[in-house]
């Protein structure tokens, strides 16, 4: 069956960039590290796979090892110093070499009174505007500005802070969604409403690009992402995702970047992912080993088990067309379709993992004492599927190999 019956099909008057924070709001998952030579090469791996954009912390010394490997590499991939709103960490980013800088403040009252209680709103404005300046004006640096709480912040507040950074030399405001409150009906009102939130930046600010950073607290960093895009289509010229692989992050993680991608490419035609789809298994892998974060088996698209079948019905409908229960060829993103025998499994399937393995077709004999094995073993209480060398052992114990 042709992708194209089903995909490809709308479009988007907007240009979608990924701008992955892996190496910035991925690592802060409590018990993730990364160490410089691994940052170095996801950094590649990921401008491998369509990612234009990524951002890093800068200030340990394996912080600053990392950039300056990354930097080095050549890559066609901008890299961006995340930084705080003071002119310290600005002095850091333009040492380490980085020619853009995002930098988070809050912008809701919550933050204001837990954080600085003392300060204004004002008074707290302007101190972000001079550090925008310094970056911008005075270091020549591109730079973002983060709103953080934006889903919970006062809009005339954030637009006055909105138009201020833009004003002071900001490029680029990035609405954060920073508790995951964030909604993506198109009807919903300020200051959660995602659609509404990205229209009104545009609207009343004269910033020059936006920029959604969502979080996964209700599950939908991805669906809110996905919303804030095609609430810029025929809005905004372009507009930044900031996304993480495998959406690694504080607390419920963020949206993931593999997510986005194959959203953008399957369901929007963003053509610039062609081709580039299949290395997302890969750079799964390579962030699991390099982090120690463990892949969910069933993640989607991903997973090891992104496209396992080991019920009856599934396995049986599988192979005979894998359109019965596979969206897309594993192959599309670098997985493997993956045929499990366990408690579901039924004679299609075991009859064809004994092909699969022996190469010939077991007869009517064989095949029944490879099913009762199988049967027997889950009624005294197997839960997990078989492994490959545990179906081989049967089939071994069985003498048909």
């Amino acid at each position: 069956m042709d992708l194209k019956n089903f995909y490809f099909k709308m479009k988007l008057k907007t240009n979608p960039i990924i701008d992955d924070t892996t190496l910035r709001d991925g690592i802060q998952m409590p018990g993730l590290a990364v160490d410089p030579e691994d940052a170095a090469k996801i950094v590649e791996l990921l401008s491998e796979a369509g990612v234009e954009r990524v951002e890093i912390f800068h200030y340990q010394k394996p912080d600053k090892k990392a950039a300056k490997l990354i930097l080095g590499m050549g890559l066609n991939i901008r890299v961006a110093g995340w930084c705080r709103a003071n002119k310290e960490d600005i002095d850091s980013a333009v040492e380490c070499g980085f020619q853009e800088v995002g930098i988070s403040h809050p912008v809701s009252y919550i933050h204001f009174k837990a954080k600085w209680p003392d300060k204004t709103p004002e008074q707290l404005l302007e101190k972000v505007v001079n550090v925008v300046e310094y970056a911008a004006k005075t270091c020549g640096l591109r730079t973002f500005v983060h709103g953080e709480d934006s889903t919970r912040a006062d809009w005339e507040f954030e637009k006055k802070f909105i138009n201020a950074v833009a004003e002071a030399g900001a490029e680029c405001y990035r609405i954060c969604d920073t508790v995951g409150i964030g909604l993506s009906d198109p009807k919903a009102p300020l200051p959660n409403g995602i659609p509404a939130k990205v229209k009104a930046v545009k609207k009343e600010t004269k910033i020059r690009s936006i920029e959604i950073h969502a979080h996964d607290d209700f599950g939908n960093a991805v669906e809110n992402t996905m919303a804030a895009i095609k609430a810029a289509s025929g809005v905004w010229d372009t507009i930044y995702a900031s996304t993480t692989f495998l959406g690694i992050g504080e607390r419920a993680g963020n949206a993931e970047t593999e997510k986005v991608l194959m959203n953008l490419y399957m369901h929007y035609g963003v053509k610039k992912f062609e081709g580039k789809t299949q290395k997302l298994k890969h750079i799964a892998e390579f962030i699991s080993q390099a982090t120690g974060y463990v892949v969910p088996p069933n993640k989607a698209i991903v997973g090891d088990y992104g496209f396992a079948h080991e019920s009856g019905i599934h396995t049986h409908g599988v192979l005979n067309d894998p359109w019965t229960y596979e969206p897309y060829p594993p192959e599309l993103v670098g997985n493997t379709r993956r045929i499990t025998i366990g408690k579901h499994s039924g004679k299609s399937v075991i009859k064809h993992k004994i092909m699969e393995i022996t190469g010939k077709t077991p007869d009517s004999e064989a095949l029944t004492a490879v099913v009762e094995k199988v049967r027997e073993i889950y009624e005294n209480g197997r839960k997990a599927s078989l492994r490959e060398e545990e179906f081989k052992a049967i089939l071994k114990e069985l003498k048909i190999i």
